[in-house]
């Protein structure tokens, strides 16, 4: 008996926000708005994103002993989110500095903070945690080594699912057990190598599946996302929205995806739901605060 449908270990950061006309050149300064802060990091939003749509949810992460992390927190808890597994200390709480242009578009700077403090002494002294979920998601805003040892510390029968953000190369071992290796075009770019990618998004998938992954994801904003295992190569469908700010919404599909898995979908059926879910938060502005409810998505 699984005490939740999915545990992430990774990221927390406070984002702050500007909206601005257009984001800047090199050597260029623009005027924005008042800056924001909203809760953010890949962790922290893809476990609030899947505590929202209704997941059993845990956070391995590690903040700092400041008002950002205080802010973490109480969004997490706010949200359902086990959070008896964040650590507090070590280092001040990571920020994201983020640009959003009137298209929605966003481009993100991360100070790692206390991220970088999250170590594979912290995943050893969780594996009951682990042990105790049927999907464990990571990103790549923590040490590598951290996201190595949450693999070998997986559970029989728990489910792997890895977004390579940012992007690094990969050890054969993390590839491999990654079910599904979610990425987009830029990501599988870096972890295939430069023009080893090929020109469609079918052949980046083959490729990536060549690595060793068990199965592949590959999201494409808004022409939708392609799923691919050693059997087939499917396509799902784009949702028509009208996107507001673009913040948050591939670690709201990453989270949809994983608690469909953990609730016994097939990998195209959850996909086909966290496009849903990934359209909804886009049409809204902020990370955390942008992610819908089951109830919202049914409308959709």
């Amino acid at each position: 008996m699984y005490d939740f449908d999915l545990t992430v270990v990774g990221s927390a950061n406070a984002d702050l926000v500007i909206d601005v006309e257009r984001r800047p050149a090199a050597g260029e300064t623009v005027l924005g708005s008042d800056l924001a802060v909203h809760p953010g990091g890949k962790g922290a939003n893809q476990a609030v994103a899947a505590a929202r749509l209704g997941a059993r949810t845990a956070l391995l992460a590690r903040v700092g002993d400041d008002a950002y992390g205080r802010l973490l927190l109480d969004s997490q808890r706010a949200a359902g989110v086990d959070t008896a597994q964040v650590l507090v200390g070590k280092a001040p709480t990571g920020v994201a500095l983020i640009t959003v242009d009137p298209s929605g578009d966003n481009s993100i700077v991360v100070s790692p903070g206390a991220n970088a403090h999250l170590t594979p002494e912290d995943v050893r002294a969780a594996a009951a945690l682990l042990g105790a979920s049927k999907v464990v998601s990571t990103q790549l805003e923590i040490p590598l080594e951290t996201v190595v040892e949450v693999v070998r510390r997986l559970a029989p029968g728990t489910r792997f699912v890895l977004n390579p953000s940012p992007p690094v190369p990969l050890p054969d071992e993390v590839l491999a057990a990654a079910d599904p290796l979610i990425v987009n075009e830029h990501e599988a770019g870096v972890i295939l190598g430069d023009g080893a990618a090929g020109d469609t998004p079918e052949q980046w998938a083959k490729a990536l599946l060549e690595r060793g992954p068990r199965s592949v994801v590959v999201t494409l904003g808004g022409e939708g996302a392609l799923v691919a295992t050693r059997d087939a190569i499917t396509r799902i469908a784009a949702v028509s929205v009208d996107a507001v700010d673009t913040t948050g919404a591939g670690d709201a599909f990453t989270a949809a995806l994983g608690y469909g898995l953990g609730a016994g979908a097939t990998l195209e059926a959850a996909a086909t739901y966290a496009a849903r879910v990934g359209a909804l938060a886009v049409t809204r502005r902020g990370a955390q605060d942008s992610y819908p409810t089951a109830e919202e998505v049914d409308t959709l």
